[in-house]
């Protein structure tokens, strides 16, 4: 599987700048890939001030990320706010080639920046089956909490989509590469950089991690797109010959 990853600087809560922003940067791609993927809050930045850009699930950037994945022929996924039933949400969508989706709301909420005042927390992990993979997606926070996270279901892919500050960038990067050793999947982890209003620093270290902790991209500290390609055949072998998986414990999830 050939997928994109889009490390971006993002215009403050501007939607319609950030569309065009990135659609460049798709219409730029010179080579078929089978999944492109955006940072969290990729239309407008990680504001917590989600009365002023919030969309619904017929907004603009939804159905531009639609339109996108048909004329591409290939997924497209990120978070952006998305307000259901009276609540908002920091919200992954999955866009399939067809036009089709499957949602992903962030269960941890960071309570630092208060996103657990304005957000309303998911509940319910998602797994996607696309293309003989099975991908799981969660944004930023949820990579400190590997039990959420943890490889019950087999899944290949572990994706992370983020604005995760440069004060902080080592824990991502320590953490990107556990999260692919103990459940022995690839992992991505697409970051933002630039400035953002609350004047965090982002310094990007995009990358992809294989099972075995080793990088299949290193940290990309600059903006730009980023197009690697994941072997399963590999990965399978791996877990035949090594069979860490068959001896994690079993636990029950509680909300």
């Amino acid at each position: 599987m050939k997928i994109a990853l889009i490390q971006s600087s993002l215009i403050w809560e501007n939607p319609q700048a950030n569309r065009n922003h990135f659609e460049e940067k798709i219409n730029a791609l010179t080579e078929k890939v089978d999944l492109i993927v955006l940072p969290e809050m990729f239309s407008t930045g990680f504001t917590m001030n989600p009365k002023a850009v919030f969309e619904t699930m017929q907004g603009e950037t939804f159905l531009w990320m639609q339109s996108l994945a048909k004329a591409k022929n290939c997924a497209i996924t990120g978070s952006l706010v998305i307000k259901e039933n009276d609540n908002f949400y920091n919200r992954l969508v999955f866009v399939f080639p067809s036009g089709e989706i499957q949602i992903y709301d962030k269960r941890h909420l960071f309570t630092l920046a208060g996103e657990d005042k304005v957000y309303t927390a998911g509940e319910e992990k998602l797994i996607v089956e696309y293309n003989g993979w099975k991908i799981c997606p969660l944004v930023c926070y949820d990579l400190r909490f590997p039990v959420f996270a943890r490889n019950v279901e087999e899944y290949d892919v572990l994706l992370y989509v983020a604005n995760w500050p440069k004060v902080r960038i080592q824990a991502w990067d320590i953490l990107l590469k556990a999260r692919s050793v103990e459940n022995m999947c690839y992992t991505i982890g697409v970051n933002r950089v630039g400035l953002d209003n609350n004047n965090f620093e982002h310094d990007g270290h995009s990358q992809v991690v294989d099972f075995m902790g080793n990088y299949v991209l290193e940290p990309q500290e600059n903006e730009g797109v980023f197009v690697i390609e994941l072997n399963k055949e590999k990965l399978l072998e791996a877990r035949n010959r090594l069979g860490f998986l068959n001896d994690k414990d079993s636990f029950d999830l509680k909300p």
